[in-house]
């Protein structure tokens, strides 16, 4: 049983069959389509025209894995072709084959967004498909890149640790063990140094490439429209964004979010959350981050990532904001929740092991880099606990370096005494690491001072949890004031404060998160600042709507109907 695939332990959720009442309610949201036997309804990396529900005939769907293609299922009436791609309207995943002629009802991404919003119990039996789908896509690997490089090479796991976090299948082969490989690196004729290889479903081959240049690959960036006028422009995707974008989207606004890197910021990279309202048994960052991206989707947020907002400039209706790339948006609105970078410790040589030694996050991806070995992790907060807890899981010893004289005064009670009854965690406080010793990016030992004497330790791998700096630099210039150490200043904390408590320095600008000086650094309470935005949003559209009916009768006539979607 525990080596069954989740096809298999919960077939029955991923596959329905609609009920012939169940298809008569959706027809309105879609159109009849004839397609004939042998047709392709759906071509891995092409897009789809959306959720299909097979009315007559039968559908075979497959999965491509690393050149091979194997069967998945085959609808007959009251089965739906789609996943989380036809939700995003992202290319597919997967080959749609026609066995037999018959029709299909056809329902684009806009409308399959209003089914499931419109058809509540219906909506969450075929919601709960798509996740599972993409979920078994996840395991297989089936339907996304090949990336060919060796185990442990710095591109390799940046290029994985991407993927991983934005929730999309990949598969990933070594060319000095994995005959397959070493055929695609002779045949695309890769020297070594253009390793790792990506390739893509559409058949391309990227050397080496950028996160950005892969999610161009692979659709994940959709061109903007910068004459679109956006109710409201999210900067960053961890939970206050999120937060906002449902809370927004599903009360009707329009909805941009834009995160340089991954949904779910700092949390969803927290191995397990045990405080969090609602998870008495805890819940992976990853898998909480997820389900809330998908709720921003699920009410209609346009979600971009990566893309890096650059600069912030005001417009006598709103704010441009202009992108990596040279792209830009546009808005009545802005809400910062760019949340923090991680702090480096201050070694002379940290920089040469970063890309395959030393990790700001604790994922299934570094735990099985560092299974059965030494590690030490420094820092002393809650990410640091959760991070100990689930690394003493793999590895086979986990040395928790604090640098203050304990770590009850920093975390939380409840991890304190897990760590405390781990037998294979060993916290050494007033803790300071001296230097990093190894070769070709690869570290082979930690230097560090405890209690003034100093230990010499052979460690392969190193996990930082030291805090953050705020992620404001690029916002210089912009008229958004900061604090001394670069937080964005809100409500009562500013000069002449207008007493909204959430808004910047300038009107229609918002701060929530971690970015916020004086924010609580807690998931809650950046999911709780992201909801309670929103009514400022509101409170600023509708005043704004007075103020530009007769400049921007177009808008306001959209903003008094509920948005400007």
């Amino acid at each position: 049983m525990a080596n069954q695939t989740i096809i298999e332990t919960r077939r029955h959720q991923m596959f329905p069959v609609l009920a012939p009442e169940e298809i008569e309610r959706v027809r309105r949201f879609g159109e009849i389509r004839k397609f004939a036997s042998g047709e392709a309804l759906a071509r891995v990396g092409d897009m789809s025209p959306g959720l299909m529900i097979v009315l007559s005939g039968h559908v075979d769907v497959f999965q491509q894995q690393a050149g091979h293609r194997s069967l998945i299922v085959t609808h007959g009436p009251g089965g739906f072709m789609g996943e989380l791609a036809q939700l995003g309207g992202r290319p597919a995943l997967v080959d749609a084959i026609a066995s037999e002629p018959g029709e299909a009802i056809v329902i684009p991404t806009v409308q399959l967004r209003a089914l499931l919003v419109g058809e509540a119990e219906l909506g969450e039996s075929i919601m709960r498909a798509l996740i599972l789908r993409r979920m078994g896509l996840i395991e297989s690997g089936g339907g996304g890149p090949v990336i060919v490089g060796g185990v442990g090479d710095g591109n390799v796991l940046r290029l994985e640790g991407f993927l991983r976090r934005n929730g999309h299948p990949y598969h990933r082969l070594d060319p000095e063990a994995d005959s397959c490989g070493k055929v695609l690196v002779e045949r695309f004729q890769v020297a070594p140094s253009e390793l790792p290889i990506v390739v893509c479903p559409n058949g391309q081959v990227l050397r080496n490439p950028t996160e950005a240049d892969l999610a161009r690959c692979l659709g994940l960036i959709s061109t903007l429209d910068p004459d679109h006028l956006y109710d409201v422009a999210i900067i960053g995707g961890g939970p206050a964004g999120l937060a906002t974008a449902v809370y927004a989207a599903s009360e009707g606004l329009s909805v941009a979010v834009l995160d340089c890197r991954a949904f779910g910021g700092q949390a969803g990279a927290s191995a397990r959350i045990e405080n969090y309202l609602g998870f008495p048994t805890g819940i992976s960052g990853m898998a909480l981050m997820g389900r809330a991206y998908n709720q921003a989707l699920k009410f209609g947020a346009d979600i971009v990532i990566p893309c890096e907002a650059k600069h912030l400039e005001c417009q006598g209706w709103g704010y441009v904001l202009h992108l990596e790339g040279d792209q830009r948006i546009r808005a009545r609105t802005v809400v910062l929740a760019c949340g923090a970078r991680y702090r480096r410790l201050e070694v002379d040589n940290l920089h040469e092991f970063e890309m395959t030694s030393v990790h700001f996050w604790a994922s299934p991806l570094e735990g099985n880099l560092c299974a059965n070995q030494e590690v030490a992790l420094v820092g002393a907060g809650n990410s640091a606990g959760q991070a100990t807890v689930y690394l003493a899981s793999r590895a086979k010893k986990v040395w928790l370096l604090a640098r203050g004289g304990s770590i009850e005064a920093t975390m939380s009670r409840y991890l304190v005494d897990r760590i405390s009854n781990l037998p294979n965690v060993e916290v050494l406080t007033n803790a300071e690491v001296t230097g990093l010793e190894g070769k070709d990016g690869r570290l082979e030992a930690i230097r560090w001072r405890h209690q003034g004497r100093e230990q010499h330790c052979a460690i392969q791998h190193l996990f930082l949890f030291i805090g953050a700096d705020p992620n404001t630099a690029w916002l210089r210039d912009s008229g958004v004031k900061l604090d001394g150490k670069g937080f964005v200043l809100t409500g009562s904390d500013l000069s002449g404060s207008n007493g909204k408590p959430l808004e910047t320095s300038r009107h229609g600008i918002f701060a929530i998160g971690d970015v916020r000086a004086g924010s609580v650094k807690r998931v809650a309470a950046s999911v709780g600042e992201g909801a309670q935005v929103v009514a400022a949003l509101h409170t600023f559209l509708a005043d704004a709507l007075a103020a530009a009916s007769d400049e921007l009768p177009a808008v306001a006539a959209a903003l008094a109907s509920g948005g400007s979607r």
